[in-house]
């Protein structure tokens, strides 16, 4: 036995040795890709050796690396609007090249990519992403001409929201609180301006917007359906200079520039709207003295220490105000901070150390000294975040790290002249969460990338926790023992698993077949009873009463490149379950409520679906066509009449949509002219209408006693236009202008986005349901913006 085992041994350090001996005859090429005009680093750029077949991708700090054996090479550098370098490289020890790409002049006139940027939908081990460019959403017409990040992914499949104005979006039949919103690695909890009619992110600050539908990497967690990462610019390199316009809503700057050259620079845009200004020329004095404004400012700095340490710096600051006269007023928004240190171990070794803070606030309140009252609700984050990337050679990459998350729950505090001060109970959690990931090309037609996530919850003290009867439907009245936890008691705890598995098999030079699954896990919900979420709606931990909601998501999708790849098609069937979703009681209260679990239920849920796309990505005319064929449906059927809803049968989402068609085109005429469309179409959304109606105190009270989302409104449309002029630029200035014109909503329909039920005004005895619709008419808009 002992001369096996020693055999053995003697076996394994062999092995060992023979693999660090050919490990050393390899060497690496590493360093970054940038843009030669601003110095900003470049996500996601194409590293590639045509006679090996093999290549990388640039990351999030546009770091790639290579290990090959030694020798001679013909390296490519690819990037989307950019001319394509090929530098031969004399291999023979590790080494460090940056890369700097320049603009394709040919792509002032129309989009140009380059053959290995344009297979990557087709050889990439990606799906259920998409990448979206910034210079596409500023094409794409918009409500008073605002560039909207949010908007413009309602564009894209398997991607929709309950109306006009509604807040947030749905991915696969995921809530709005299912989704990870990111900035610059910063949770983004609300990211609609205005109720919803635009969103958080200003564009002329952002570098790089990517949406995961499925297949998320196992660096992400923490929601079900979709994580939207948002990366902000890093400030020009180079040299100094600023961009804006001025709009019809708002208008906007953006500052950057070098702090010292090639080594450190800053980034600095505001924006804010201006319709409070034109109510102080009203003769109406109660309009004089209302509020309506919102605002955005966004920062950035970074400083290069060495090739191997970075270090940046950033921050988001933005509010919405409304106040009428000195009745009502109330406000909401976001502050976020983010510390990144990047630090290079080695030439296959990349790390990334983030401190990252957030804060959501919402205040309500009235300053009428006779009826004065404050309301104010928080939600704080702190996260302690490590990722690492190893680089081991070109056909394996691993990703690994850890980070822990902190909660700070602030639901309510309200205190007042004529009210009785109140605040309900601060509510602390932390969510640690370990990953590992591998990307292991198999052969150059066989890749897969497979993760393990394993994620860790728990609520903390101080706090009271109520047990009820367990014979009877949980309710105030039937509270049978009370615990107080003091600060620093574990009250509950939870953790799992959380696989992510993807494949992709090219089937030739043109087309794929990849599929996907992951497991996701949800330890905080947004509570609300109304169709769409509202600034005020309760956040809420898992705790004692309400478990982490999960979901499972398995995905296949064909892929494949048409006319020299200048047409990109892409079908993904996708199905996912979720459980524990929390849903409410019909009539439930939940507002300032002490036992919130008393009118909450939870359930399961299921969407499946078709997403078909058709993407032309080249030439003067760009563009895509999209249709989802899907359903979102939920079952809630608990242990008492009280806790089931439809009887404990399934039944349609708020957001459940069996056709949605989308649109988008752009022309570019020629250096001046250049012409966006967009058109959308889908099912009516969902609604419960009543049954009936009974008489109380004089007036007419609707009966909805029916099934929930037993209804639907109507279908919806739009159609919108906009041409953007760019003024000629005088020869040796750099101050460059252009105009955009457009119509939103051009033929004025009059989409439904609610129903109210009233009185007959001359038959009070009779009900009647009138329409709500956001816009009823065509809405032109303008813009100037500029550049220098």
């Amino acid at each position: 036995m002992k001369k096996t085992i020693g055999l053995a041994l003697v076996l394994l350090t062999l092995l060992l040795s023979s693999t660090s001996l050919k490990a050393q005859t390899k060497v690496t090429l590493s360093g970054h890709v940038k843009d030669a005009l601003n110095g900003e680093e470049l996500i996601g750029a194409n590293i590639f050796i045509e006679s090996l077949r093999v290549g990388t991708t640039s990351n999030e700090y546009g770091f790639y690396s290579l290990s090959l054996q030694p020798g001679t090479y013909e390296i490519s550098y690819l990037f989307i609007g950019y001319k394509t370098i090929t530098k031969t490289v004399v291999l023979d020890k590790n080494t460090t090249l940056n890369v700097e790409l320049n603009t394709d002049s040919k792509t002032m006139g129309e989009v140009v990519l380059t053959d290995k940027k344009k297979e990557q939908n087709v050889k990439g081990v990606e799906m259920s992403i998409t990448k979206i460019d910034v210079g596409t959403i500023k094409n794409i017409p918009q409500v008073l001409g605002e560039v909207d990040v949010i908007r413009s992914i309602l564009l894209l499949p398997g991607v929709t929201s309950v109306g006009e104005g509604a807040s947030g979006f749905n991915v696969r039949g995921g809530n709005v609180d299912q989704n990870l919103i990111l900035l610059d690695e910063a949770p983004v909890y609300n990211s609609s301006h205005l109720f919803g009619f635009f969103s958080v992110f200003n564009a002329d600050a952002l570098k790089d917007v990517k949406l995961y539908k499925g297949g998320m990497p196992a660096k992400y967690g923490g929601r079900l359906s979709s994580v939207l990462d948002v990366r902000q610019k890093d400030g020009n390199m180079k040299r100094l200079g600023a961009n804006g316009g001025i709009g019809v809503l708002s208008s906007r700057l953006t500052v950057e520039g070098p702090i010292q050259k090639d080594k450190s620079s800053f980034m600095v845009a505001g924006r804010r709207s201006y319709a409070d200004l034109f109510l102080k020329l009203s003769s109406d004095e109660g309009l004089r003295n209302n509020v309506l404004y919102f605002y955005d400012l966004n920062a950035k700095a970074n400083y290069k220490f060495s090739d191997k340490d970075r270090l940046y710096l950033s921050g988001y600051f933005g509010r919405d105000v409304f106040k009428f006269d000195e009745l009502f007023g109330f406000s909401w928004g976001n502050a976020t901070g983010s510390l990144r240190w990047n630090h290079l171990f080695n030439e296959k070794l990349f790390s990334n150390f983030s401190l990252v803070y957030s804060d959501y606030k919402y205040t309500l309140g009235a300053e009428d000294p006779e009826n004065e009252f404050d309301w104010e609700s928080r939600i704080i984050n702190q996260n302690i975040k490590a990722d690492f990337t190893y680089y081991k050679n070109p056909r394996n990459t691993f990703e690994f790290g850890a980070n822990a998350l902190f909660y700070n729950f602030k639901p309510a505090k309200v205190s007042g002249v004529n009210v009785n001060n109140f605040e309900l109970e601060n509510q602390v959690a932390i969510e640690p969460a370990v990953y590992v990931s591998h990307e292991h090309h198999f052969t150059e037609n066989f890749k897969v990338q497979y993760g393990l996530r394993y994620s860790f919850f728990l609520r903390m003290g101080a706090g009271t926790v109520y047990e009820y009867d367990p014979t009877r439907p949980k309710d105030p009245t039937t509270v049978i023992n009370t615990t107080i936890y003091e600060d620093g008691d574990i009250i509950k705890s939870f953790g799992g698993l959380e696989p992510r598995l993807l494949v992709n098999y090219i089937l030739n030079d043109v087309s794929s077949v990849k599929a996907s699954y992951n497991r996701t896990r949800q330890y905080i919900h947004l509570i609300s009873n109304t169709t769409s979420a509202t600034p005020i709606d309760v956040w809420r931990p898992s705790d004692t009463h309400i478990n982490p909601a999960t979901a499972d998501q398995v995905a296949l999708g064909y892929f494949r490149n048409f006319k020299n790849n200048t047409y990109e098609l892409s079908a993904e069937v996708y199905y996912k379950t979720m459980n524990d979703i929390v849903e409410y009681k019909d009539g439930a209260d939940l507002l300032l409520n002490e036992q919130l679990e008393t009118d909450l239920i939870t359930g399961d849920a299921r969407s499946y679906g078709l997403e078909l796309m058709l993407k032309k990505q080249e030439g003067k005319l760009t563009g895509w066509i999209s249709y989802t064929l899907s359903r979102s449906e939920r079952k809630v059927k608990g242990q008492f009449a009280e806790e089931t809803i439809n009887e404990g049968n399934y039944y349609p989402s708020n957001f459940d949509k069996l056709h949605d068609v989308s649109l988008v085109l752009s022309y570019q005429f020629n250096k001046k002219w250049s012409m966006g469309t967009s058109f959308a179409f889908t099912t009516g959304r969902p609604i419960t209408l009543p049954t009936g109606k009974y008489q109380w105190g004089g007036f007419t009270i609707a009966d909805f006693s029916a099934d929930r989302n037993g209804d639907r409104i109507d279908n919806y449309h739009r159609l919108d236009i906009s041409a953007t002029y760019n003024v000629p630029q005088k020869e040796g200035k750099r101050w460059q202008s252009s105009w955009s014109f457009g119509v939103y909503n051009l033929y004025s329909r009059r989409n439904t986005y609610s129903l109210t039920f009233r009185q007959n005004e001359d038959n009070p005895l009779v009900g009647e349901a009138v329409k709500i619709s956001i816009f009823g008419s065509a809405i032109p808009f303008v813009t100037y913006n500029f550049n220098f």
